[in-house]
């Protein structure tokens, strides 16, 4: 799964910067020196990054393959991306990245399947959007009470709700 970390924005300067819209949890992993990103549109790379700075509270980045103003024009409006399978999981286990909980298949704790999880929520409370089999929205708020056992590795997730909470929406 492609995951987006960036947009790339104007040129700056003339030896080929661009001002990164970023949209990553771990900007200095993901366009640290030498990291290798992909592109939408396709065409405009891979980009590896050779040299980051901040300037006016903008990451502005500077790409081996792109030399000078012109080509840095040339890149504004890409999208940059990393394989979610180049990430490493957090090393605390009970935190994970959005990516590794998409797809997990979900059960009540008393075995009764309930759907898929196919988004996670980031309101005052993170909530998982879980897709019912039968096509209804089931939102479950992501805390240890209610979501006692996420098994990544076996593709699972176990949920506790309280009555009613899997019905709503029905």
């Amino acid at each position: 799964m492609r995951l987006v970390v960036g947009h790339v924005g104007r040129a700056h300067g003339i030896r080929g910067d661009v001002a990164v819209d970023v949209r990553t949890d771990d900007p200095d992993q993901r366009f640290a020196p030498g990291s290798v990103l992909l592109t939408d549109p396709e065409s405009a790379g891979p980009l590896t990054v050779s040299a980051t700075r901040t300037h006016a509270g903008r990451l502005l980045v500077r790409f081996a393959s792109v030399r000078d103003r012109t080509a840095a024009e040339g890149l504004r409006g890409v999208t940059l991306f990393v394989e979610s399978a180049d990430i490493d999981s957090l090393p605390d286990p009970d935190e994970f990245h959005d990516h590794e909980l998409l797809g997990l298949s979900v059960r009540t704790t008393a075995g009764q399947r309930v759907g898929d999880v196919e988004d996670v929520l980031h309101y005052a409370q993170d909530v998982l959007l879980i897709r019912a089999d039968d096509g209804a929205e089931v939102l479950v708020p992501f805390v240890r009470a209610l979501v006692p056992e996420v098994d990544t590795a076996a593709g699972q997730l176990v949920i506790d709700p309280p009555p009613g909470l899997v019905d709503l929406g029905r």
